[in-house]
């Protein structure tokens, strides 16, 4: 009988893992470009309240790629004014 190699997972589920991160990685650097272009155009357009954008877009991108996207549309159809 012998013993596993310190149970290492195999092809597949290295293949998910990976996988995950790939994607949470995408959503991590969307989220940054987000709250860039938000704030700067916020801060472009003489809005007093670009950092409290800005703020908002990025936890919206911490909660997750809807709720970002959704601070996002928010700004374009609001904060835009």
């Amino acid at each position: 009988m012998s013993l596993p190699l310190l149970q290492v997972p195999g092809g597949p589920e290295l293949f998910i893992i990976g996988l995950i991160l790939l994607v949470g990685l995408v959503v991590f650097v969307a989220g940054l470009a987000a709250t860039y272009w938000v704030y700067s155009d916020a801060k472009q357009r003489g809005n007093d309240n670009a950092v409290l954008w800005g703020v908002l877009t990025l936890l919206g991108f911490f909660i997750g790629l809807v709720p970002g996207v959704l601070v996002v549309v928010i700004y374009v159809f609001v904060g835009r004014e």
